[in-house]
């Protein structure tokens, strides 16, 4: 079933704070740079920029994913927040290798910073607007699920390892001259853009090849349908995720002689108990006859006929 409304509501939320945010900390990191010519804040300055891009790009891939399913899309649009997970690491991945490259250069020629408390009192007011937009990205992704605002705060909780390291850099300048710590920052920030956008990368194929749920949620699936009353076993269970929905498959077998009735009225009940354990899925039940062989394939976490049937 989609998202209900006050979670679309959360994530529509999360999406232009994260925007409004990206603005805000762009505007001041480009007055901070320009002042003290740091290229450790630059480094910051870029991931901020990208992380505008990523913002927005999230804004249209979760405004698209909430949309309905309609005739054309009857699975929903929920792979729109994989997708837009693949542009983040691309956007990611660029950042690295332009800050390795100024950073090299820098290392090279080194040069003394300026009026570094500018830059330190811009890196403060960083850390404390991103924790704010933090705090409230994982109370969205607790609700939500949703892959795209996940991936957003993986950003935002690196940029403040990320503004920490700026930090540090420019006092060492400051109090002692150590102007080569400024470009060693700046790698090691790239290094750091370089493992996300890999993780980002991993987690949105993940979701577009339909990957199975995890192997506990597997296991929760079954457990649920065999404690009901009726449902005698479980096998070809197929899961997927789509965006802040997910899809969850199976066969039932029942007692061969049940009423259609009685049939259908146990995998209502199956279906409600496993929709109250996962409020976003779209739960298919299919009905077999108990002692019927079909040849289905091998997968796991099918649960054995009860005993006696």
């Amino acid at each position: 079933m989609p998202a209900g409304k006050d979670d679309g509501r959360l994530m529509r939320l999360a999406t232009y704070a994260s925007v409004g945010t990206a603005l805000t900390l762009v505007t001041v990191k480009i007055g901070a740079w320009a002042v003290t010519d740091s290229v450790a804040l630059l480094s910051s300055l870029v991931d901020s920029l990208l992380d505008l891009a990523a913002s927005l790009l999230n804004l249209l891939a979760v405004r698209q994913a909430l949309q309905p399913a309609d005739r054309e899309h009857r699975f929903g649009h929920g792979k729109a927040e994989p997708l837009s997970g693949l542009g983040q690491a691309a956007f990611i991945a660029g950042s690295a290798v332009f800050l390795s490259f100024e950073a090299v250069q820098r290392l090279f020629h080194p040069v003394p910073l300026a009026t570094p408390d500018a830059g330190i009192a811009v890196m403060l007011f960083s850390i404390a607007v991103t924790l704010g937009l933090v705090r409230f990205q994982k109370y969205v992704v607790a609700r939500t699920r949703s892959v795209a605002i996940a991936a957003d705060k993986l950003h935002y909780a690196g940029d403040i390892l990320i503004n920490l390291g700026v930090i540090a850099a420019l006092l060492a300048s400051k109090m002692f001259g150590w102007s080569l710590l400024d470009p060693l920052f700046a790698l090691a920030i790239a290094v750091y853009l370089l493992i996300s956008a890999w993780r980002i990368m991993g987690d949105s194929l993940t979701l577009l090849m339909d990957h199975e749920l995890a192997e506990a949620e597997r296991e929760r699936i079954i457990g649920i349908v065999a404690s009901r009353d009726g449902a005698l076993a479980v096998h070809d269970l197929r899961t997927r995720s789509s965006g802040p929905r997910c899809f969850i498959q199976l066969h039932v077998e029942m007692e061969r002689d049940l009423p259609l009735w009685r049939a259908h009225e146990i995998a209502d009940a199956v279906e409600k108990d496993l929709m109250e354990a996962f409020p976003h899925a779209e739960v298919m039940i299919h009905q077999d006859p108990s002692g019927l062989v079909e040849n289905h394939p091998d997968f796991s976490f099918e649960t054995p006929p009860r005993a006696g049937t």
